[in-house]
């Protein structure tokens, strides 16, 4: 999806409301999931893993991150050689966690 590391937060689907759809894509790779891009300039903003009761959301395009912080490392397995997670937060080597909600 980047090819490095990405912060994201998640909502619960019935949390959630987008206030306009203007330009946003969805696209489905597998059966699993489907990931929402800019239809213009091809920027990650959400993935949301069909049955599950949230949608994560890339913490970058939020305009207030008041409050959010970093709790878990994902796919440390695969994570690139050039830079280092910080030791005191947790690491989940494969990915599979569940949101706390």
């Amino acid at each position: 999806m980047t090819g490095h590391f990405m912060a994201a937060t998640a909502a619960r689907h019935t949390d959630f409301r987008l206030l306009a759809s203007d330009g946003l894509r969805w696209y489905s790779a597998s059966t699993e999931a489907r990931r929402g891009f800019c239809g213009r300039c091809g920027s990650t903003l959400f993935w949301d893993g069909r049955g599950r009761p949230y949608i994560s959301i890339a913490a970058g395009t939020l305009d207030d991150t008041t409050g959010l912080r970093t709790v878990c490392h994902i796919f440390v397995a695969d994570k690139g050689h050039y830079y280092e997670l910080e030791p005191e937060i947790p690491r989940i080597a494969d990915g599979e966690f569940s949101v706390p909600f």
